[in-house]
């Protein structure tokens, strides 16, 4: 298991010297309370420019801009007769930007976040701020003292538009300063993870590929009842769940990641109660995700059994059409707008080498239904498709490790390094049959563009599961069929879930997740974070 700097063990049980306790960071506190103080200027100053934009000469001169640019000049507005209206106003507005701001959690500095999550709770924020101000203006009215006071919808239009923008820069400045600070030890959470295996070892190497999340694994604690017979290299273990309260309280552990599904309840809930004696730790629980309660359920009483229905699919009735909508409006706007960059493609592709433009290949849709699926040819047009037929084939039976090769896969009776990692699903290795223009276009996942074409033709969705080759479903076991219960995608779940560092069955628990959990905002969401995965190479 790969994740976490090796350590010496921890004092426990007389087991040696263990890793020093990680020293407390620089109070939080502090600097929420410099952004808070932050957030209260820029509501107040983006106020005070928005009202003065509103009535200056236009259009405006650029001295008339730099001179708004100045906050003595913003300040003088506060004294102006004409802004004794919008004063009181103007004086509440960081109060609601405060709570809204808060509700989303965007003044919480440490753990995992999400870019899009904080574009969307900063837009949220300033828009429930605007609609607030527009109440109060139209309602209170200064207790009835500007009752015949005309309000200007243009500066609370304004005033929403330049408190979004610098927010936005605000939180983005904040998030990328985390995200460097964590890259060098700081800002990070120091945690525990309880139990081994393969969820252990996902844990491990998610922990270790994104920093960003902001945790720092200190050990992995064994849930073994026999010493010796754990999966995790010794460096690693740092004592049993037994220790896990003189542990918490060594190392001033905040989190505990809970990774063995059988670990026994009782022994669990007391550990947690001698836990809280001392510290109000976190625990979380790192489920199978096929063991996970789908969100689409519905409780139920046959007689005096209490009863849970599931739904194995929620995209019927009116949400096969929703999908169906979103998909057609996506994909026209898409080949729309990417025409001129399609044509691009073609023409590089024929100069590059010999060949049709398009790649057509037989693919498996819903419900087993075969269908071409198109693509940019990105390989030579007398490409042999026996390397990947093979690989797919040992990579599916959970046998292929690593393949340094086309003609050479890495199996696991081969001798491998520590630390080898599992091969890209889908893609052969240092794969020779590739054209340069083939590299670039996989390289920023231009090939799949001409994929639209199929979600017009109904075949595809612009979200879904990877549509697969039919020689792959020739090898699947009977659960990795419940993944073709929906129409395939040109990108899904698993393709900005870290796509380079999940094996298959991953994959396809990814993909069952999100067959039974989809809804219309879970599409937007995997759409937006797509473009991210791809600058990041997560696609290739």
């Amino acid at each position: 298991m790969a994740g976490v700097a090796h350590a010496p063990q921890a004092r426990s049980k007389g087991r040696g010297t263990g890793p020093r306790a990680i020293p407390r960071a620089f109070p939080l506190t502090v600097i929420q309370g410099l952004l808070g103080l932050v957030d209260a200027a820029l509501a107040w100053g983006t106020f005070l420019l928005a009202y003065r934009l509103r009535y200056i000469p236009w259009p405006p001169t650029a001295g008339d801009l730099l001179a708004l640019a100045h906050p003595r000049e913003l300040v003088r507005t506060l004294a102006l007769e004409a802004f004794r209206p919008y004063l009181e106003i103007c004086l509440i507005t960081p109060l609601p930007l405060f709570l809204w701001l808060r509700s989303a959690r965007l003044y919480a500095l440490k753990g995992a976040f999400s870019w899009v999550e904080d574009a969307f709770g900063v837009l949220r924020a300033t828009t429930m701020t605007s609609f607030v101000l527009i109440v109060l203006a139209f309602m209170y009215r200064g207790i009835f003292e500007f009752r015949e006071f005309s309000y200007s919808r243009g500066i609370f239009l304004l005033h929403w538009g330049l408190l979004t923008l610098v927010v936005l820069g605000v939180r983005a400045f904040v998030r990328r300063a985390q995200v460097l600070a964590r890259r060098r030890g700081y800002n990070l959470i120091p945690a525990v993870i309880v139990g081994e295996g393969d969820l252990a070892e996902l844990c491990l190497s998610e922990m270790r590929a994104k920093p960003q999340l902001g945790y720092r694994i200190v050990g992995v604690l064994s849930t073994s009842p026999v010493p010796g017979k754990t999966s995790s290299p010794p460096s690693l273990r740092i004592g049993r769940v037994e220790d896990l309260p003189e542990i918490v309280r060594q190392f001033r552990i905040e989190q505990v990641f809970i990774t063995d599904p059988a670990l026994n309840p009782d022994l669990l809930f007391e550990t947690i109660l001698r836990c809280w004696r001392t510290s109000r730790v976190a625990f979380s629980v790192v489920p199978n995700l096929l063991s996970c309660l789908p969100s689409k359920t519905e409780l139920d009483q046959i007689g005096v059994l209490p009863m849970i229905k599931l739904f194995q699919e929620p995209l019927r009735g009116p949400n096969r059409y929703l999908k169906r909508a979103f998909d057609v409006t996506i994909a026209l706007l898409a080949l729309i707008l990417l025409g001129p960059l399609l044509l691009l493609i073609a023409v590089l592709i024929k100069l590059d080498s010999r060949g049709p433009i398009l790649f057509r290949q037989e693919r498996v849709g819903m419900d087993g239904r075969l269908f071409t699926l198109y693509k940019f040819r990105t390989m030579r047009a007398d490409a042999d498709e026996q390397p990947h037929r093979a690989m797919m084939t040992q990579l599916i039976r959970g046998s292929l490790r690593v393949a340094p090769a086309i003609n050479a896969p890495r199996l696991e009776n081969e001798r491998q390094p520590d630390d080898a990692r599992r091969v890209l699903y889908g893609k052969v290795p240092n794969d020779r049959r590739i054209t340069r223009i083939g590299r670039w276009l996989r390289r920023w996942s231009l090939d799949e563009l001409p994929q639209f074409l199929n979600v017009l033709k109904g075949e595809m969705s612009v979200v879904g599961p990877r549509p697969p080759i039919p020689y792959e479903v020739e090898h699947y076991s009977s659960w990795h069929r419940k993944r073709l219960e929906v129409k395939p995608g040109i990108t899904g779940l698993w393709q900005v879930s870290g796509r380079n560092r999940l094996p298959f069955e991953r994959m396809v628990e990814l993909d069952l997740y999100y067959i039974e959990h989809w809804s219309l905002w879970l599409d937007v969401k995997i759409l937006l974070l797509t473009l991210p995965a791809i600058f990041r190479g997560e696609t290739e």
